[in-house]
């Protein structure tokens, strides 16, 4: 391969390859570049661009290592989540939600019920985003620690995600990638998302005492956000259409991406609702962070470091071919470097195309995003829409939940495997 600037050997090009990407991973584990303004997605595409500057890969590969099947899929279900955000219909749920505030324990059963449906079924982060405001001010009128709630609402949306190949953009691009089959990876995780989510309710309930007396609270000013009207037909509209996209994934044979585009489309047109204010809800910067990682990980593989890494950690006794082996491989890079970063990695290093390896992935990264308050995009979500309501959710304190939670999440995953496993085989 020759660069664009400067004549290379086919070994000085596989050192640079093995050094951009080592670079880009490192950047997105810390978060940020020394003394740049970068974000992950920033190095993300800084690294990609320094892919194809310095010759790693072609033009012509890089495209070829876009999945753009993935990216038009989760463009389109961004559109959809957006749309019905501005039906009102987030702001109608939690209010519902709130009327039940007498009964603190049943409160936060619905809450975390709640936000693991509708994450398996719509963005995780979208959901924490909607619920997040609401039902802080809701708990603080009620002069209720909102703390507590608001963490078992990030923890069930984390765990809800996992039960469909749409509930978040990493399940997005791993059923793209291997071709899952929708209707079997939900039976796959089925059982231990129902029970993770039932255990993480307990751990909440227990840790945060909310079914004691009701601690006292000082009631702190809140943003003078106006609430969006609930509109119905936009609401049926949305609803409806997000129904018959999921019940043709589960019956037809026919593309995803192509499905969730027509719907897309037609979402997109309305006599009252501006396009514009629709795709200005959809997170271009979470597109550009898989374009990047396509980019800088297909020139990885290509240069034939994936095998090399198979090879090494082998070597090691690392069988990442063994389910539980896989699992806490995914837990541990999730939190390490980036849920996002490390799904890229990891499917491109298993074994190509193997459906058990990518549901066991798909379901360990969305448990593990619960360890951490950074293991997560939507626990960095529902920590700053409550510090926007002068509600500060620490490191520590989000650790406190989410450390049993993500640990008893993974070990009833690691349980329940030798019953679901049959499903995809």
């Amino acid at each position: 391969m020759t660069s664009v600037f400067f004549q290379t050997s086919p070994e000085f090009i596989r050192s640079v390859t093995l050094l951009i990407f080592l670079t880009v991973y490192l950047g997105i584990a810390v978060g940020h570049a020394c003394f740049l303004r970068l974000d992950r997605t920033g190095i993300a595409m800084l690294g990609s661009i320094a892919m194809l500057a310095t010759g790693c890969l072609s033009l012509t590969e890089a495209v070829r290592a876009v999945n753009m099947e993935s990216i038009l899929l989760l463009f389109s279900l961004m559109v959809i989540a957006s749309q019905l955000h501005y039906s009102g219909l987030y702001q109608l749920l939690a209010d519902r939600l709130a009327r039940t505030l007498d009964r603190p324990a049943l409160f936060l059963a619905l809450l975390m019920g709640a936000a693991g449906l509708l994450s398996s079924v719509l963005n995780n982060d979208v959901v924490c985003l909607a619920f997040t405001p609401v039902a802080t001010d809701a708990l603080l009128r009620r002069r209720l620690n909102p703390i507590p709630y608001l963490i078992g609402l990030a923890l069930a949306s984390n765990i809800g995600c996992a039960l469909t190949l749409i509930g978040s953009a990493q399940n997005v691009v791993l059923g793209q990638l291997v071709h899952l089959s929708f209707i079997r990876y939900t039976a796959f995780a089925a059982l231990p998302v129902l029970l993770s989510l039932g255990a993480a309710y307990g751990i909440v309930l227990f840790l945060g005492r909310v079914h004691r007396a009701k601690p006292a609270f000082v009631e702190m000013p809140s943003p003078s956000d106006a609430p969006i009207p609930f509109n119905t037909w936009r609401a049926i509209k949305g609803v409806g259409i997000l129904v018959i996209l999921v019940m043709l994934f589960l019956a037809t044979p026919l593309p995803r991406y192509l499905i969730a585009l027509t719907a897309a489309g037609l979402l997109l047109c309305s006599r009252r609702l501006e396009s514009r204010k629709v795709l200005a809800l959809v997170d271009w910067q979470l597109l550009v962070l898989f374009i990047g990682l396509f980019v800088v990980v297909g020139a990885f593989i290509l240069r034939g470091f994936g095998e090399d890494l198979m090879t090494t950690l082998i070597r090691h006794g690392i069988r990442l071919d063994h389910p539980a082996v896989l699992t806490a491989v995914t837990a541990a890079l999730s939190n390490l470097i980036n849920n996002s970063a490390a799904v890229m990695l990891l499917v491109n290093v298993v074994e190509p195309g193997d459906p058990v390896a990518a549901a066991v992935i798909a379901m360990a990264n969305a448990f593990a995003g619960n360890l951490l308050l950074i293991g997560s995009l939507a626990n960095v979500i529902t920590a700053q829409a409550a510090g926007e309501r002068n509600i500060r959710i620490t490191f520590r304190e989000f650790a406190r939940y989410g450390i049993p939670v993500a640990l008893v999440s993974l070990l009833i995953m690691l349980g329940t495997l030798p019953l679901t496993l049959r499903i995809l085989n």
